[in-house]
């Protein structure tokens, strides 16, 4: 039978070896899934053949590339995109999804992709602006579960203006174009890159930018969305927005779409 004190002198070795033992591992993504409502151009939607395309989709492929990972996207509308993320129909939201404080309370945000204001379009000519007493006694279209519909519900709806929401941005401009609305608000470079410069846009334009926004439901930049219990995955997804903007692979991304600085200060 071993003695108290060579027991002892056994456990303390244990202990010791254990102690130094090697961390264990950050998980390892072979593939990695992006909610995507693909209703958003030059952001995203999709190709005739059905692929989806846009500044969020080759953004997600590089930072996919840099983490050795397989890029699969899948179509969510985006009023039920966070729900959809929760309930683990896919890893993380890449839809040009602004980083509010309401959605930090349910999901945690990735390193800023870019950055955009809110804007209003309407006719050329029609002189409305986004204030309240412009659009008092007009329609303006807003995307459902966009901060857009946020902030129109949250300080123009109670003043007098109807809002209404739809399932996609194109139902919004199809609306816009047929007359049943006055004015549709969205992110300004969608506006502009999406529909202004296409020939249905034509007859439109920036109607200004939303500058008055106390109760913060704009919030901050745009990022990708993970669930709050994926730390790994939010680490390697920040280190390959770093690594992507260092290594020149953003800006060639962005002169693809875009002739200004779409990620800002």
């Amino acid at each position: 039978m071993k003695s108290y004190f060579a027991l002892a002198g056994i456990a303390a070795l244990a202990f010791s070896a254990a102690s130094f033992a090697a961390p264990a591992h950050a998980k390892t993504y072979k593939e990695v899934t992006f909610g995507v409502d693909a209703t958003y151009p030059p952001f995203e939607s999709k190709a005739p053949d059905g692929s989806f395309v846009g500044f969020d989709i080759d953004l997600g492929k590089a930072i996919c590339a840099h983490m050795h990972a397989k890029c699969v996207f899948v179509s969510q509308g985006f009023d039920g995109i966070i729900p959809a993320l929760k309930a683990r129909k896919f890893d993380a939201i890449l839809s040009s999804m602004t980083k509010t404080p309401d959605r930090e309370k349910q999901i945690d945000f990735s390193a800023k992709m870019y950055d955009e204001p809110t804007s209003l379009i309407a006719k050329k000519g029609s002189g409305l602006k986004p204030t309240v007493a412009s659009l008092k006694g007009k329609t303006v279209g807003v995307e459902a579960g966009t901060i857009q519909e946020t902030y129109a519900k949250t300080y123009w709806q109670p003043e007098g203006i109807k809002v209404v929401s739809y399932q996609g941005q194109d139902q919004v401009y199809a609306d816009l174009l047929s007359g049943r609305l006055d004015a549709s608000l969205q992110d300004s470079v969608e506006a502009d890159y999406g529909f202004l410069r296409t020939p249905k846009g034509a007859d439109y334009s920036l109607a200004g930018n939303i500058t008055s926004d106390p109760k913060d439901v704009l919030g901050s930049y745009i990022a990708i969305g993970i669930r709050k219990d994926e730390p790994d995955l939010k680490k390697q997804i920040d280190a390959s927005i770093a690594a992507i903007i260092k290594n020149g692979t953003y800006k060639k991304i962005e002169s693809k779409y875009f002739n200004f600085n779409v990620y800002g200060s």
